[in-house]
């Protein structure tokens, strides 16, 4: 008890920074929200059942332009595919005398940041360890979604244009730096902003919907790139 009492009590020390940095930028995902229409008690939900900023934001395109539901699920399931991944990889950190219902419940808030604490602990991974740290992530995030759209709704209507911009921001600081050292990664982003500019101007692609276009386009360069420039085992090493 006291092994698990500590790991939580870690957990949740490694995990505030996080919390505090999902408040921040999920400030920036409720404003958007609130200019879909969104009122903060959806937004709220929103964050908890898809913890993922570009997963939300792609939903969230979708929402806005009255999307189909299998829209929104296809989106979800192209922009979070990521995480599979991320889950195959976190599985091999638990013992495998771990309960089923510790997997289950860890797999909930398999994110970025979380999961790069996560596969960085020594040894087996302490399912206990985990819900700590989700235990200041999650909280961040959702609130952080809620207290953007409410102050959507009080500031002034020129500010709250201006911090959507911020949100933009965000997915600019997540691209950039590896963009930076990995010239195929920047050809990636180059392509992808090219071809997402030029999908308003193709006949055909131009009556289709934000969501379709994401899926379409996401599926296209990420497979593309994949197929010419595949990763081997010295990559990975390297």
């Amino acid at each position: 008890m006291t092994q698990m009492k500590n790991a939580f009590f870690r957990g949740i020390q490694d995990g505030t920074p996080i919390g505090l940095g999902y408040a921040a930028v999920s400030f920036s995902l409720g404003i958007a929200m609130r200019n879909a229409g969104m009122t903060w008690y959806q937004g709220f939900l929103l964050s908890l059942v898809n913890l993922a900023s570009a997963g939300q934001y792609a939903d969230l395109q979708v929402i806005a332009a009255d999307g189909a539901y299998l829209e929104i699920v296809l989106v979800t399931l192209v922009a979070n595919a990521r995480y599979l991944l991320m889950s195959t990889a976190l599985s091999q950190k638990f013992s495998p005398r771990t309960p089923m219902r510790h997997r289950f419940f860890t797999a909930y808030a398999v994110t970025d940041e979380l999961f790069g604490l996560a596969i960085h602990q020594d040894g087996y991974l302490n399912p206990h360890y985990y819900y700590g740290a989700m235990s200041m992530a999650v909280p961040g995030w959702c609130i952080g979604t809620a207290l953007g759209i409410l102050a959507g709704n009080i500031l002034p209507e020129s500010i709250v244009s201006a911090l959507s911009i911020s949100l933009y921001g965000m997915f600019l600081a997540i691209i950039l730096p590896p963009a930076r050292h990995d010239r195929v990664i920047a050809a990636v982003v180059l392509c992808g902003f090219a071809l997402s500019t030029l999908t308003q101007y193709i006949p055909f692609l131009s009556t289709m919907t934000a969501g379709t276009k994401t899926i379409i386009l996401t599926i296209l360069i990420a497979g593309c790139a994949a197929w010419l420039f595949p990763h081997t085992e010295d990559d990975h090493d390297a």
